[in-house]
């Protein structure tokens, strides 16, 4: 049985164009690069006084601080937002128009407003008509409005992706549409849509740097205040090692769901034979 694919496989002459395409953009890449380091050296960036800068304790608490101010905003905005994405989903998916009709409203409003302006609304706006809400629950809210609209089109995707069978199946041991979505489509959906709700918590945790605009002591706010009690040229160590610290919270995000995927496929080969033989 042969597989149908979108294109033509390329013979010896196109995989050699494409070899010597990428190995040309590498080399650009690899000059450019070059040429940006060589100015930075130039200018003294690279000096050890600079990055020795990072090792001094008041300044790793300052972005520690920071970087814990923004975990504890990630974690919770993370957490309402799959709430609300679930609960959105669901309701997307309902055969109620009563409910289904303002989910869908819902996310349409949400997913099309920038991210920036909720937050803003929600600092700015809720002042206004005798709401007080402080720079962490502005920027929790506005992630959450945001983020929960996205994850509830990602949770009806995946729902809609798995086979009938399984609402069928649902639906056969008695169980109403409500729990059918909520007890065996949604955590297969979780499962199967794993990438691509990784990929959106990912955004979240770096727009958490949104809440700069507001005022609040997140680690993007607590690396300009140590930039500016320092000086300008320590700039490019502070700044960089921000993103060092992103990245690696983030890497660490995407390796659990990994390893979260990994162990629910082995779980899942390890229990059917137990299912079988009991069967049998």
């Amino acid at each position: 049985m042969t597989e149908a694919v979108l294109y033509d496989a390329a013979g010896p002459r196109g995989r050699r164009r494409i070899l010597a395409g990428s190995v040309a953009g590498l080399l650009v890449i690899a000059a450019i690069l070059a040429v940006a380091l060589g100015r930075m050296a130039a200018k003294g960036v690279f000096e050890a006084d600079l990055w020795r800068l990072l090792t001094q304790a008041n300044v790793q608490r300052l972005l520690a601080r920071g970087l814990a101010a923004t975990l504890r905003a990630a974690l919770l905005a993370m957490a309402l937002s799959m709430a609300v994405g679930a609960l959105l989903a669901v309701g997307r998916l309902s055969h109620r128009a009563w409910l289904s009709r303002p989910a869908g409203a819902w996310v349409e409003l949400f997913r099309g407003v920038p991210l920036l302006l909720l937050i803003l609304f929600v600092f700015l706006g809720l002042p206004a008509v005798g709401v007080t809400v402080s720079t962490f629950w502005a920027l929790v809210l506005g992630l959450t409005l945001y983020n929960g609209a996205v994850l509830g089109e990602i949770f009806r995707a995946g729902i809609l992706s798995l086979p009938k069978g399984q609402t069928e199946a649902a639906y056969a041991i008695g169980l109403r549409r409500g729990q059918a979505l909520r007890l065996v489509l949604l955590p297969q959906a979780v499962r199967l849509m794993l990438p691509a709700l990784v990929s959106q918590l990912v955004t979240l945790l770096k727009d958490t740097s949104l809440g700069f605009v507001i005022g609040y002591a997140e680690l993007l706010r607590s690396g300009r205040n140590a930039v500016e009690f320092l000086g300008g040229r320590y700039s490019i160590p502070v700044y960089t090692a921000i993103a060092v610290v992103y990245i690696a919270v983030n890497g660490s995000l995407s390796f659990l769901a990994r390893w979260l995927d990994r162990r629910g496929r082995r779980y899942g080969r390890t229990v059917q034979p137990s299912v079988a033989d009991e069967a049998a």
